[in-house]
C-alpha cells in the first residue's frame, strides 16, 4: 500500500455483545487488501438491521469476516490488490462490503464494488448496497417475479422495504406494502405502492385480497416471519412463492401443507453475508446492467431518514431498533 496511507485509523468495534452503549470507538491497523480487493477510504457506511444482531451477539460474523460492523459503504479507492483489473485509485465506488464498514478504511472483493451512480452522494450510495443486494437476490433471482406478477412487500418502510417497492415499480409491477403506521403507508404509496395496508390497525390479509378482487400475489417478501406465514400462504396466488429473508415476529410457525400442495406454492428464502464473492459478484453485476440505470434516471432514488457521525453509532442503532424510522441510516466520516 502507498506509505502515504496511515497505518492506524478510526473505527467502531463491538466491545461485548449487547445493547448500543457496547459500540466502543478504537483505533485499528489498517487492513490490507489481498490479490482481488480494493481498500477503500470510507466517506460514509449504512446501518442495517444485521449490524444490530451482530451487535447483541446473535448474528455471529462468517470466520474469515472482519470482527466489526458495517456491510456496505461509499467512498474512494486508496490501494488495490494484485490482481484487481475493475478499478483503479481514485475511483470513487460503494460497495457490499463482508463486514468492517464502521471504520475509516475497508477491504472488499473487487466484485462486489459498483460505481457512485451519476448525480449520487456519498451518504445516499453507501445507502444503497445491503438493500440492493438483498431485494434483487430474492425478489427477482430466488422470487422469479415475472413481468405482469404482484409483489406483497412486508415492512414497506424499512430500507429493505423501500427499495423493493421502488425497485418492481420501476420494472413495471404492481406493489402493495404494509407498515405500522398511517404515516408510513403514505410513505410506502408515495414510493410506488398501489395500496398500504397498516398491520396495527385492520386486516392486511383482508385488504390485499380486496384491493386485487379475489385474486392472489405472486410473490411475498417477507420480513416478519412467525405468526404471519399462514396468512401469507392463503394470500398467495396459484404458483406463488414466499421469500423470507428475516423473521422479527419468530422463526417458527405452523402452516398448513394443503395450502401448498393445492396451490403449487413454493417457500425459499436466504441469507446474504455467508455467500460466496462469486455469487455476490454476479448480483453486482445484475444491479450495475438493469438497475443502476434507474438509479441515474432518477426512478429509484435513496430515501435517507437520518445521518449520525461515526462516533455516534450507538444512537444510530437505537433509532434503527425503535423502528420509527423510514428509509435508511447512515453513518458518516
Amino acid at each position: 500500500m502507498a506509505s502515504t496511507l496511515p497505518a492506524q485509523m478510526r473505527a467502531i468495534e463491538i466491545s461485548q455483545p449487547g445493547g448500543p452503549d457496547v459500540l466502543k470507538p478504537t483505533q485499528r491497523a489498517l487492513p490490507a487488501p489481498k490479490a482481488h480487493e480494493i481498500l477503500v477510504h470510507v466517506a460514509a457506511a449504512g446501518v442495517n438491521r444485521p449490524d444490530t444482531l451482530q451487535r447483541a451477539g446473535n448474528y455471529a460474523p462468517p470466520p474469515d469476516a472482519s470482527d466489526l460492523p458495517g456491510l456496505e459503504i461509499a467512498g474512494s479507492v486508496v490501494a488495490v490488490g494484485a490482481s484487481v483489473t475493475m478499478w483503479k485509485i481514485g475511483d470513487q465506488v460503494c460497495a457490499l462490503t463482508h463486514g468492517g464498514g464502521y471504520a475509516e478504511y475497508c477491504v472488499v472483493p473487487e466484485v462486489q464494488a459498483l460505481p457512485i451512480p451519476k448525480g449520487l452522494s456519498m451518504i445516499e450510495a453507501a445507502s444503497l448496497p445491503e438493500t440492493f443486494f438483498t431485494v434483487y437476490s430474492n425478489v427477482f433471482d430466488r422470487g422469479e417475479l415475472k413481468a405482469d406478477e404482484t409483489l406483497l412487500v412486508q415492512g414497506g418502510s424499512s430500507g429493505i422495504g423501500v427499495t423493493a417497492i421502488q425497485m418492481a415499480k420501476a420494472l413495471g409491477h404492481r406493489v402493495f406494502a404494509t407498515a405500522g403506521s398511517d404515516e408510513k403507508c403514505a410513505a410506502c404509496v408515495q414510493l410506488g405502492a398501489e395500496k398500504a395496508f397498516n398491520y396495527k390497525t385492520g386486516d392486511w390479509a383482508a385488504e390485499l385480497k380486496t384491493a386485487l378482487h379475489g385474486a392472489g400475489v405472486n410473490v411475498i417478501l417477507d420480513m416478519v416471519g412467525g405468526d404471519y406465514v399462514p396468512k401469507e400462504l392463503k394470500a398467495l396466488a396459484e404458483d406463488g412463492r414466499l421469500v423470507m429473508i428475516a423473521f422479527l415476529r419468530g422463526s417458527k410457525t405452523d402452516i398448513d401443507l394443503n395450502e401448498v400442495m393445492r396451490k403449487r406454492l413454493r417457500i425459499t428464502g436466504s441469507t446474504l453475508r455467508p455467500r460466496t464473492v462469486a455469487f455476490k459478484g454476479a448480483v453486482a453485476q445484475s444491479l450495475r446492467t438493469r438497475i443502476w440505470p434507474l438509479l441515474e434516471q432518477g426512478k429509484i432514488k435513496p430515501v435517507i431518514f437520518k445521518t449520525f457521525a461515526l462516533e455516534q453509532a450507538a444512537a444510530a442503532h437505537t433509532l434503527m431498533e425503535s423502528s420509527t424510522h423510514i428509509g435508511k441510516i447512515v453513518l458518516t466520516l
